[in-house]
């Protein structure tokens, strides 16, 4: 029995240190929603959170969750994902599998995406070094950037695409 709040601890101790992103995980909270209006970044806390690739050829996830800090707003469609390094970009995919639904998030509301991807070799001619990501939400050109710390991607095809997909957003939390 006394393990278990040990454990508990631990627990809450880790996610904690892994729950912001480099840049404190707030692109900004002057809270300009407009009720029912798409969301906006000035409005949305963001937390970025991996489930890194160990080694090349693996897969990894990166989900970044946003929370409401305005008055209800919406999410409706897919993100746009750009992995960036060097001279090097790469577009990320929507997943072709997956279907997004239009989510209204009252304030203190979650929702989340995930950047799957593959891990490329380190200085590889077949990966691409991403150092930041970037990511802008549907009818908004305003992005924010956090920092790749979970290895190269692995590019495919002839044009060299980043081996990666993205989701749609879908609710989080209670």
């Amino acid at each position: 029995m006394r393990a278990t709040p040990i454990t508990v601890a631990a627990l809450a101790a880790a996610l904690l240190l892994t729950a912001c992103d480099s840049s404190g995980g707030d692109s900004g909270s002057s809270n300009k929603n407009k009720a029912g209006d798409a969301c906006t970044l000035d409005a949305v806390g963001v937390q970025v959170a991996a489930s890194a690739a160990p080694s090349a050829g693996d897969s990894g996830n990166v989900t970044v969750t946003l929370t409401n800090r305005g008055s209800k707003c919406t999410l409706n469609g897919f993100p746009a994902v750009d992995l960036q390094g060097g001279k090097a970009s790469g577009a990320v995919p929507a997943d072709k599998a997956a279907k997004a639904q239009k989510l209204t998030l009252a304030k203190g509301a979650t929702a989340s995406f995930t950047i799957t991807y593959v891990r490329g070799a380190a200085g590889g001619a077949k990966s691409l070094p991403v150092k930041t990501a970037k990511f802008t939400l549907p009818g908004s050109s305003a992005g924010h950037s956090f920092k790749w710390t979970y290895g190269e991607v692995a590019v495919k095809g002839a044009a060299g695409a980043a081996n990666a997909s993205v989701s749609p957003f879908q609710q989080a939390g209670d």
